[in-house]
């Protein structure tokens, strides 16, 4: 049997992660000889080579990627027992790793905070990005829990849907259409428009339902965030379609109000997945609890209340 050191597996794990022996040693608080001894005591119990330098930069070799997948295991299992033991004593500590995109931010925090008033010894690692960092989050297994709007088919996900996430025509508070009501969706057409990034499930919803209705606008600028679409919308540059939950953090003195265009809202939801087969922690499965039970509470305003907005 190999003999290795629990701590020598922590230095090996942080040196193949940041493929550099000084930022481990930074980020283990340990001398950068230290961690050089510790991979070598490592190599000598292996017997095989398990990094190349090429350059300044550590490579992992086949032996050092298989050791490396071993080793995340390893320290995934240990997180769990922890989290087991402190279940069984009655309190919940450990670490929940969460992947959103973008757009749920508006709402996860929020969550978030009011479950760990409930859970205070739980630590909380949030990764706020686009659809398509979140798929590959979800192909290299980062985290515990997603929230989607659009899972991906092509992955093995459980999912479930646990809030509304309707979008809205947003435009500025002195748009010649603000104020009127039951606007047919061809009013839309030739209209300046603000779109989201190509791959945006916004994006994919929106130009279904123009195309169903045969309605062309003229796409003047393409923008990555909902903040800064807000932002080119209160500049003049045109009328957009987001999640209502955008809004949540406009107040009354908003220069931007909700278009009461027929066919809108576009009615999509909110999704909690994980990978298919994965054993959820303690610490996860109680905050998918939380968030299926407490997430009615965070729906956002009837669509009227915000138009008036």
């Amino acid at each position: 049997m190999i003999q290795a050191t629990l701590h020598q597996l922590k230095v090996f794990e942080a040196t193949a992660r940041h493929g550099s022996f000084t930022r481990a040693a930074e980020e283990l608080f340990i001398t950068q000889p230290t961690v050089s001894s510790q991979i070598k005591q490592l190599t000598k119990s292996i017997g095989l080579p398990l990094f190349e330098q090429i350059g300044k930069r550590l490579y992992l070799t086949e032996a050092g990627q298989e050791l490396l997948r071993t080793c995340q295991g390893i320290f995934e299992q240990l997180d769990n027992f922890e989290m087991k033991v402190a279940d069984l004593k009655g309190t919940k500590q450990g670490q929940l790793k969460l992947g959103v995109i973008t757009t749920a931010k508006y709402f996860i925090p929020r969550i978030l905070g009011a479950f760990c008033q409930q859970y205070p010894g739980i630590d909380v690692s949030l990764t706020v990005t686009n659809h398509q960092q979140i798929q590959r989050r979800m192909m290299e297994n980062e985290d515990d829990l997603y929230v989607v709007s659009n899972p991906p088919e092509e992955l093995d996900l459980c999912t479930q849907p646990f809030l509304d996430n309707p979008l809205v025509v947003i435009a500025l508070k002195n748009h010649p259409l603000a104020g009127k009501e039951n606007i047919p969706i061809t009013s839309l057409e030739g209209e300046p428009f603000i779109m989201r990034e190509y791959g945006s499930g916004t994006r994919q919803a929106i130009q279904g339902l123009l195309g169903e209705h045969n309605v062309s606008v003229a796409v003047r600028l393409e923008l990555g965030s909902n903040e800064a679409i807000k932002q080119a919308i209160a500049g003049g540059l045109g009328i957009s379609i987001l999640s209502q939950h955008t809004l949540i953090s406009e107040g009354r003195d908003s220069e931007l109000t909700v278009l009461d265009i027929q066919h809108f809202p576009i009615e999509r939801r909110w999704y909690v997945a994980s990978l298919g087969g994965k054993q959820l922690s303690v610490i996860a499965q109680a905050f998918l609890g939380y968030l299926l039970e407490e997430s009615p509470k965070f729906s956002v305003p009837p669509l009227h209340r915000l138009a008036r907005v």
